[in-house]
This record gives structure tokens, sequence and C-alpha cells, in this order.
């Protein structure tokens, strides 16, 4: 049987090198947001919609109906946009089920004390490996892909696989494993997962920086291709060398700039932490905390 074949349509945010997909039920208007950004610039404490309201506008032109904003985990490099999405378009925010430890972690790294929930009820659905959920006429199936992140799902909606950071394009390699939680030895048999779907499943990745040699941003592969090329995982390397390579690397890679309001806000389904006293919100900077 062929799978059915959702029209996508990325978005890429030149700031933080992140695309978000708009995946749309070809046999209707229904259609799913998948790791949206909202602007934040750092120097000031500013936040700003432009990335959001691109694509709702688009949204709107189109006349499409949103019935999932969709997190493939939580980003350690943008804040996410999905509550100021829902409140002007609707749908269901969701994630993975373990970002409960993500935000057992990140809820010590911040002090958040115990007015910081840390059972996912922050988001409207919490997805496991194997669940299954629609958009219109389209099925999706969730598969848990941690090793970067605990939480990380990657999202097969008919033909196309939504793999967040676990995998960029092939001449770029793979996500990095030094966060809290993270692993390279899971991250390779996470990967395996992906790479078990048909050769022909179209897949496109969170993030692109164009590897060495190539002019253009790129965010849509196949797994054929991720088989045969990618430069960390191709060509039948072996869990040792991946593990080997991944754990070199990512000793050699700076934290992303913008890794402490996002974790706070990421944590919190795209929420800022509540006002305090005077009635402003704060992000805090733990000291030698990261």
């Amino acid at each position: 049987m062929t799978a059915e074949k959702p029209e996508v349509t990325g978005f890429f945010d030149d700031a933080t090198n992140t695309v978000t997909f708009l995946v749309k039920d070809p046999g209707s208007n229904a259609c799913a947001i998948v790791d949206s950004v909202l602007d934040f610039d750092y120097a000031s404490g500013r936040t700003d919609t432009r990335s959001a309201d691109r694509i709702i506008t688009h949204i709107r032109d189109k006349g499409l109906s949103v019935e999932w904003i969709l997190e493939t985990h939580v980003h350690a490099d943008h804040l996410s946009a999905a509550p100021y999405i829902q409140e002007r378009l609707g749908g269901k925010i969701g994630i993975g089920q373990k970002i409960t430890v993500v935000q057992d972690t990140f809820g010590k790294v911040f002090n958040e004390g115990t007015e910081f929930q840390r059972d996912g009820s922050q988001f409207d659905r919490l997805f496991t490996e194997g669940d299954t959920f629609a958009i219109g006429s389209l099925t999706a199936d969730v598969l848990h892909t941690p090793g970067h992140t605990p939480a990380c799902l990657t999202y097969v909606i008919g033909d196309a696989a939504f793999v967040g950071d676990t995998l960029f394009m092939p001449d770029f390699g793979t996500a990095r494993c030094d966060f809290p939680g993270g692993s390279a030895e899971t991250l390779f048999h996470s990967i395996q997962k992906i790479l078990s779907l048909p050769d022909a499943t179209r897949i496109f990745v969170g993030h692109d920086y164009k590897a060495p040699g190539r002019d253009e941003f790129a965010w849509e592969t196949t797994v054929a291709e991720e088989k045969a090329r990618n430069v960390h995982i191709g060509g039948g390397r072996t869990s040792e060398e991946f593990v080997e390579m991944r754990e070199a690397r990512d000793k050699t890679l700076a934290m992303p700039k913008l890794i402490i309001p996002s974790l706070q806000v990421n944590m919190r389904a795209g929420q800022m932490p509540p006002p305090e006293e005077d009635g402003k919100t704060y992000l805090k900077v733990p000291v030698n905390g990261l």
C-alpha cells in the first residue's frame, strides 16, 4: 500500500537555523505545525512574533485549519511559539511523554520550586512510542527517538518523517548528545529505528547549517540518502564507531546561545515563567549551572 503524501512547506528561521514545517492533509484543509519559533533577542530580552506571524498569515491565506502544534523535543536553540499560535489558530500542543524527565532535570537546574509542575500538564497531549493521531485524513505515527534529549520524537506522517534534531542532512550528520539526559549510544539506536522506515520515506530535518561545499540551506532528504551518505551514521557505521565519533565531536561544541531562555520557556510548552511580585517576567541565568 502506498503511503499518503502530505503537503509539506518549510519556513526557515535565519537567526536560529530552525525549520518550522507546515504539514497539510492533501484531502482536506487540516494541517499541523511542527517546531514553531518565537523570535527572541537575548541582549534586550525582547520577544518578537514575526516568524510565527509569517506562518499564521500563510495558514489564513490558504484557509487551513490547525489541528496540531507539535514539538519534536524541548529545544535548546530557540523558543517555541506554540501558545502564541494556538491562541490565534487553535490546535492541540503535543510533545513526547518523556518531557517529564526533562522538566525534572531542568526544574532543578533553574531552581523552579514546587509551583512548577513536572508532569507535562502544560501540554495538551503527551505522546508515547506507537501512538497514532489524525491530521484530517492523514495518519500520524509516533516514534520515540531519544539520544539528543530523553523526550525526542519522530512524527511519521504518511510518507514523511519529521525527525527534529535527531538527524540532519546527509552532508552534515547527526545531533549532539552532551545535554543532560543525552546519550550517543541511545541516539545510534534511535537513528536505526528511523532508517528502518521505507527507503522512499521523506525525511524533514529540524535545522540546517549548510555543510562545507553547499551553498543553499536544505531540509528534505530520504531514508535511502541518509543510509547511504550520512557523514556520521551512513555506510554501515557501527555503534562503537558512531559513539566514539559523536562523543569526541561533542566535546568541541559550544553551548547554543539561546539555551538558557529556551529551556525555561520550552519546558513550559512555550509559556514564559510566571510574573514576579512586580508584575514582570524574568528568566534566570544559573551561574556555572550548565
